[in-house]
């Protein structure tokens, strides 16, 4: 059983659906039990068209579920005949489908979080770390996102912002290394911007360039992380930085300044560093003060106080993170690192150890602990 394939097709047979009439709720429902048809049956025989065939037992399963619905008799008459079995349409219908979630009947919030879980195949505990809310909250809101779009028709999509904000948080989910989703949102992203002028558009594609041309460095042979400091950027896609820098600068030059354009703005200052100590960490800090005026976003804050620990020594770092909520995810990391970089080692492994404890996945935890068990050695106990 293909599970790649079949995650790479549903959501072209869930915008099939949804242009055939269902509303979204039902044909998500529909294609979730053509999934687990296709799990069950195809080891033994494979279809031909995989597509064909996961839209024709989806449409079958919606129009089960329309008849056995007494509210919804009036569909039921509307529906002649079910359609013959035949190829789907060769469409990516991926882009249109994170549009048509975005839809005006939801907040904004609870637009990307359906559209996160229905269309990006996020977990509901990912996108809980995304949004830094418990997960028994997110599923809550996903629940009312789906009980809101329940039989409204698609015909009033969403705005672009929205969709942005899908498209970046399915990128740093599959950059993280979690779910491989970023050259997903790249290839989207990149559909999105040959269709709208919009300079943000632009802004996130320079973003996402940026990041991923730093991916092959991230990581060590073993699979542990690399910090940017130490990464070796002989390694990194030059073409890649090339191609996001100038898109950023295309896109500054236009005056309309949005936060992707500021977040790429300082991944072009650290691509530009040949090495660490020649970043220029004085205009990073003036990119995250612009960044913080346009989100007051407290992970951005957090990062800049890693900014300002660089620019102006750990101590002012620590002033600036003492002014953050302490239970912000990551808090206990940065203070670890700039304690380490004040020469507090004790302080340091201690809040190193603390850190790894709360880490939000397996990488960053060993990692956490490494550097811990480094500084132990060094005679931090």
């Amino acid at each position: 059983m293909n599970e790649v394939l079949l995650r790479s097709l549903t959501p072209s047979v869930l915008g099939i659906l949804v242009r055939r009439g269902a509303d979204f709720a039902a044909a998500e429902d529909a294609v979730q039990d053509a999934l687990v048809e296709a799990v069950r049956v195809w080891s033994a025989d494979p279809p031909r068209d995989p597509k064909g065939w996961l839209v024709t037992v989806a449409w079958r399963r919606f129009l089960d579920a329309t008849r056995a619905d007494a509210a919804r008799r009036r569909r039921e008459d509307r529906v002649d005949e079910e359609p013959a079995p035949r190829p789907a349409p060769a469409v990516d219908d991926t882009l249109q489908l994170y549009f048509l979630c975005a839809h005006p009947s939801l907040t904004p919030s609870s637009a990307v979080a359906l559209t996160l879980r229905a269309v990006g195949g996020l977990t509901t505990r990912q996108i809980a770390q995304a949004y830094l809310v418990p997960e028994a909250t997110m599923a809550q809101r996903i629940s009312r996102a789906k009980r809101t779009v329940s039989g409204v028709r698609f015909d009033q999509p969403g705005d672009v912002a929205t969709v942005l904000r899908v498209l970046y948080l399915v990128f740093n989910e599959g950059y993280s290394g979690d779910v491989d989703l970023a050259a997903e949102a790249i290839r989207l992203t990149r559909q999105l911007a040959a269709a709208i002028d919009h300079p943000e558009v632009a802004g996130l594609l320079a973003l996402m360039l940026l990041h991923h041309a730093r991916r092959a460095a991230r990581t060590a042979p073993d699979g542990s992380l690399v910090p940017l400091a130490e990464q070796d950027r002989g390694r990194w896609d030059t073409e890649s930085i090339a191609e996001g820098v100038e898109i950023l600068q295309a896109a500054l030059a236009r005056d309309r300044l949005g936060e992707f354009q500021a977040q790429a703005a300082i991944a072009a200052l650290h691509a530009d560093a040949r090495t660490a100590e020649e970043t220029d960490w004085v205009q990073i800090v003036e990119w995250y003060d612009e960044l913080a005026r346009l989100t007051d976003s407290p992970v951005v804050r957090l990062n800049r106080a890693v900014a300002v620990g660089e620019a102006d020594g750990p101590r002012a770092g620590l002033a600036a993170l003492a002014a953050l909520d302490d239970t912000l995810p990551r808090h206990t990391a940065v203070a670890a690192y700039l304690h380490e970089r004040d020469g507090d080692l004790t302080t340091a492994a201690q809040l190193y150890t603390e850190a790894a404890q709360r880490a939000p996945n397996l990488a960053e935890r060993d990692h956490l602990t490494r550097q811990a068990a480094r500084l132990n050695a060094r005679g931090g106990r």
